[in-house]
């Protein structure tokens, strides 16, 4: 289970990395998505492995995530 925990989050991370920086609010959007969709994978890998700093943090990278997506919902104004 941490094997697939590690493919989603280095799918899906390195999608949500590179949409974030992106021009456009649709992309940004998308790459908040993304990073939105990894947090569980984030949460499940580290409680398991006992790494505390990366699970707390878990909790920052999900609201920043989410205020992406709040702030570039209306992406069809580009």
């Amino acid at each position: 289970m941490d094997l697939i925990a590690q493919i989603f989050i280095m799918v899906l991370g390195t999608c949500a990395i590179w949409l974030a920086n992106s021009k456009t609010k649709k992309a940004r959007f998308y790459g908040a998505l993304c990073g939105l969709i990894s947090q569980p994978a984030w949460f499940y890998t580290s409680f398991v492995n006992g790494q505390w700093g990366v699970f707390i943090i878990a909790f920052i990278y999900t609201a920043a995530w989410i205020k992406g997506l709040i702030i570039n919902r209306k992406y069809n104004e580009d």
